[in-house]
């Protein structure tokens, strides 16, 4: 399914007017976890407010997951997946590698999906006939690394700590094989692999708003997406993006162990 490019930067433009005002700005920062540290701030809530308001105008048959206003027709066939601010300790840290990400899926397909960074003003989407940006440098096609080979692969997670008991090992095993590790940086990891900058990003725990709107941008660029058994990431879980298909079955034996 094609999704006009213009309702992109809409959405884009949308959701920089509520984050962009309150990037580096002291303001409040709720703990939505009990037992550890999961920030929100009011930039995601009036963020996600906004992106839902465009779409129930745009396509009011639509369904809509957002991570923090909750579902709403998610037994429809097309359902809008909305991560208004991914990257959250980032955001509040200062750093401009958060994103807001929305996506669309249809029958349960990730078929279109936007990462934007107002910030430096990058606009990373898929609209069901390729992925692209749109921002310094001017606009341009995305299309991924050619890279088949680990030792020369670049790879991204948010952090290993993530990786818990014998998946910490086998995390530790793939790093060692890989040319360049970095850590951090949530959803840009994953548009990097579309822009061919990063070969490929583990990331366990995803929830569905934080991968179904960058399947499709990296998919379109001649990527792979999947869990790390192999099977579909729309629902979230233990992610694998890799720039080939080489990669991508290299990367997965060795989190397999």
């Amino acid at each position: 399914m094609m999704v006009d490019a213009e309702f992109m930067r809409r959405i884009a433009r949308a959701a920089a007017a509520e984050t962009l005002p309150r990037f580096r700005r002291q303001g409040a920062v709720a703990n939505k976890l009990a037992g550890g540290f999961d920030p929100v701030t009011e930039a995601d809530q009036e963020a996600e407010r906004a992106i839902r308001a465009l779409i129930n105008a745009e396509f009011p048959d639509h369904g809509i997951l957002g991570e923090e206003h909750g579902s709403e027709n998610t037994s429809n066939s097309h359902v809008w997946v909305i991560d208004p601010i991914d990257g959250t300790r980032a955001f509040i840290s200062g750093l401009p590698v958060w994103g807001t990400l929305v996506g669309l899926t249809v029958d349960g397909d990730a078929v279109a999906g936007l990462m934007s960074q107002p910030f430096t003003g990058e606009l990373f989407y898929a609209d069901g006939d390729g992925s692209h940006y749109e921002g310094p440098g001017g606009p341009r096609t995305l299309s991924v690394r050619k890279t088949t080979s680990l030792a020369d692969a670049t790879m991204f997670t948010t952090t290993p700590a993530l990786f818990k008991g014998e998946m910490r090992k086998r995390y530790d095993d793939l790093e060692s094989k890989v040319q360049l590790a970095r850590y951090g940086t949530d959803c840009y990891a994953f548009a990097m692999v579309a822009a061919g900058q990063v070969d490929i990003v583990v990331d366990p725990g995803l929830k569905p708003y934080d991968i179904v709107a960058l399947i499709p941008i990296i998919e379109q660029a001649g990527g792979i997406v999947t869990t790390f058994d192999g099977g579909p990431a729309e629902n979230g879980g233990d992610v694998i993006a890799a720039a080939t298909p080489e990669l991508h079955r290299a990367a997965m034996a060795a989190l397999a162990g």
